[in-house]
């Protein structure tokens, strides 16, 4: 059943106000109309939504909420008046739970008193959502109850998140402060400045609210209830792949082009991602597994996440047409390409790119003016900065070593509880997070970093590999003050932390190591 709620009047020449236009989402306008200016990115932030403004019944603006249609008649007579009786204003949302909403469909209807109602005509624009969004973005489905996020940040702040993206190229920037600064939207933020900061934007003629809506899904669609693969993530390794890209080897040849395609696969990398590793997903016979499923390998699965991340982020930039003014060739081939990075953060697959990188390395043959050689170094890059929290100072390093943790142990969980085989690295009682990282770091973290150095032998790259040695050593410090009773346990936990881990670097199989221990 659909509850409407019908508004007072707003006169045409009063603009709209800013609550109205601080709506997360998409807002669409109609090229005939007056009604709104060019809105400002910073007001687009907080709820994900559409709002239509449709020229045939210019005192009419409708959405859809996720059961009730409200219904924004002729808007806003009086400011106050309307803000007390629908509840927009920030301190009383969470009074209000329908607000917490997930747009899906948005309806750009005509008016019931409008001179053209008497014709039948209604006029449908549909959101393009895969079934696999759908059923995430179901507050119902999913069991959950949603946060209401806060109000866009104030001057205060958002000055100083910019004066922390005037550092967005030291290593040890911070991505837990800049997300606390931007309130949650560290990867909306980073990645638009990124993208303003190469001249992207305005290179590749990129409508702006476009972008900003594609960034905004991008984000919303990571499961901020990851302890791990969430947007801050995302948003980290976004900001390594930046540090990535500015270094010598690769600034003075990859085109622009390459850099767009490199911060895009960086932060839809590990899009949509469930929180669980992909044996996890085989075993329970889970949708994705079954969508993924490879014909062409004796019916194995193969690469499950890291396909389900890209097609997400295929389907979001054709929902958002991002790309749609580029001729179909180019942007097919930009979906194409953005696959092929995403695809090389498969960890099953370490070792066949880890040997290519040192053949040709042994060979000194990688020709930075070919392009497929750039794209393989691309791919490299983005494998670094996927795995680079052992390589970050300490007090970062340690963040993500026990968030990464935590979400193997939260699967163990779940594992015990439907009374399934625990997947390695993932049973809390055999496991420390000190012994995971050892293992990570001896056989997946340092091989691939060793011959990154030697690609690109820079002050970044020594850097890199002195934080890593050092967090390896506070990591075996840490063990050695466990008490004797945990000590009694260590042997056999860290002989199977680094059985997994090594057969992670020799490029077993994936139902042999959790998809999840590449910590992306």
């Amino acid at each position: 059943m659909e509850v409407c709620y019908q508004l007072p009047v707003l006169p045409l020449d009063r603009p709209v106000p800013k609550h109205v236009l601080s709506r997360r989402g998409a807002i669409s306008f109609s090229s005939s109309s007056s009604l709104f200016g060019a809105p400002d990115p910073r007001q687009l932030s907080q709820r994900r939504g559409a709002i239509s403004y449709d020229s045939s019944d210019q005192t009419a603006l409708y959405i859809r909420m996720l059961g009730a249609c409200v219904v924004f008649k002729q808007l806003f007579a009086r400011d106050v008046r309307v803000r007390s009786q629908v509840g927009f204003e920030p301190e009383r949302r969470s009074s209000h739970p329908y607000l917490c909403i997930d747009f899906r469909t948005l309806h750009a209807r005509l008016g019931c008193g409008s001179p053209s109602a008497s014709s039948g005509t209604e006029r449908r624009v549909h959101r393009l959502l895969s079934f696999q969004r759908y059923l995430h973005s179901s507050r119902l489905l999913r069991g959950i109850t949603q946060q209401i996020p806060l109000p866009i940040l104030d001057e205060d702040y958002s000055g100083q998140a910019r004066c922390m993206l005037e550092k967005v190229g030291n290593w040890n920037f911070d991505i837990f402060l800049f997300d606390k600064l931007t309130n949650g939207n560290s990867l909306i933020t980073l990645t638009f400045h990124l993208l303003n900061q190469y001249g992207l934007v305005e290179l590749f003629q990129l409508d702006m609210v476009k972008l900003w809506r594609f960034l905004v899904l991008v984000q919303e669609d990571y499961h901020n209830d990851n302890p791990y693969h969430n947007s801050v993530h995302a948003a980290d390794v976004t900001q390594a792949m930046f540090c990535f890209l500015q270094e010598p080897m690769l600034a003075k040849s990859l085109t622009s082009y390459d850099i767009l395609l490199g911060l895009l696969a960086a932060a839809t990398h590990d899009l949509d991602h469930p929180g669980v590793n992909q044996p996890f997903l085989i075993k329970t016979d889970h949708y994705l597994a079954t969508l993924y499923r490879c014909p062409y390998f004796n019916s194995q699965n193969t690469s499950v996440l890291e396909n389900h991340h890209w097609k997400s982020a295929v389907g979001l930039l054709r929902e958002t047409g991002l790309f749609s003014h580029l001729p179909t060739e180019d942007s097919l081939n930009m979906e194409r390409d953005l696959g092929s990075l995403i695809l090389a953060t498969d960890i099953s697959r370490q070792n066949d790119y880890l040997s290519r990188f040192r053949t040709h390395l042994d060979q000194d043959n990688l020709c930075l003016s070919s392009a497929s050689h750039r794209h393989f170094v691309l791919q490299m890059a983005l494998k670094c900065a996927d795995i680079c929290n052992p390589c970050r100072p300490w007090e970062l390093s340690k963040q993500w070593s026990e968030k990464v943790t935590e979400e193997f142990f939260q699967q163990g969980d779940i594992e015990k509880k439907h009374k399934l085989e625990v997947s390695p690295l993932c049973d809390r009682e055999t496991n420390t997070v000190g012994n995971i990282q050892i293992g990570f770091m001896t056989y997946v973290a340092e091989p691939l970093f060793a011959e990154w150095a030697r690609f690109s032998d820079t002050r970044l790259s020594q850097t890199m590999l002195g934080h890593m040695g050092l967090n390896k050593a506070s990591w075996g410090g840490l063990q050695q003050e466990q008490t004797p009773a945990s000590e009694e346990a260590e042997p056999s936990a860290a002989a199977a932390t680094d059985s997994a881990a090594a057969a992670a670097a020799t490029g077993s199989s994936s139902k042999e190591i959790p998809q999840g221990s590449r910590e992306s």
